[in-house]
């Protein structure tokens, strides 16, 4: 399985004032697309994105466990640490999954009210897993998608600096006795965190271009 990341820049920020009189920042906006190729060339079949959204709804936003996190995580769990954001509400827009997304006041729930309120234009991403299968160029999303999170929130990358989420997309995720295991294109990986910063644009270029050569 492939862990899977999609970017969306068309969310707006709004403020509400809940009973208790406190406003609260959200963000919200169209989260995913079916039934349209996206800028990573794939494709999410209505019926396999509806169904996992549903999953997703139940099991998670209506029970407020929806969270979502600040930067492209490594993996697809997770990281309580690094929770800024929590998603109250998914629904079904013609083909667009349309969500809302309360900004907490975790560290870097704090970190993204100070990029708004200083005019920083965010996106989100949306981050699961699942096989691929291509057909006449386009890569369609299977129906064994698995959603981890509908919304973390990113600036917007463009190569080579949105390398680091075509290293992760060019990983491959598999379970293990119950466990997800990673295998990954590591060495690639390691000589970018490594590369010291006078150097840094000139290895994300290099790697950048490697990786892309191997897909």
């Amino acid at each position: 399985m492939h862990l899977i990341t999609e970017l969306n820049e068309n969310v707006e920020y709004v403020t509400e004032e809940g009973k208790d009189g406190k406003k609260s920042l959200y963000i919200q906006g169209p989260f995913m697309m079916a039934e349209v190729k996206n800028k990573n060339g794939r494709i999410y079949p209505k019926e396999v994105l509806m169904k996992e959204i549903k999953r997703y709804n139940e099991s998670y936003v209506g029970k407020n466990r929806a969270f979502g996190e600040l930067g492209h995580p490594d993996g697809p769990g997770i990281n309580l640490e690094r929770v800024s954001h929590m998603i109250t509400e998914l629904k079904e827009d013609g083909n667009n999954v349309v969500g809302k997304a309360k900004i907490i006041d975790t560290p870097y729930g704090k970190i993204v009210q100070d990029l708004i309120g200083n005019g920083a234009q965010l996106g989100v991403s949306s981050r699961g897993m699942g096989s691929l299968e291509e057909k006449g160029g386009v890569k369609y999303v299977k129906d064994d998608f698995y959603l981890a999170t509908a919304a973390d929130i990113v600036a917007d990358p463009s190569a080579p600096e949105a390398f680091v989420q075509g290293i992760m997309e060019g990983k491959e995720w598999v379970w293990e006795s119950g466990v997800l295991r990673e295998k990954v294109i590591s060495a690639i990986h390691k000589e970018v965190t490594k590369a010291p910063s006078k150097k840094l644009e000139n290895v994300k270029l290099k790697a950048f271009n490697s990786f892309l050569s191997n897909l």
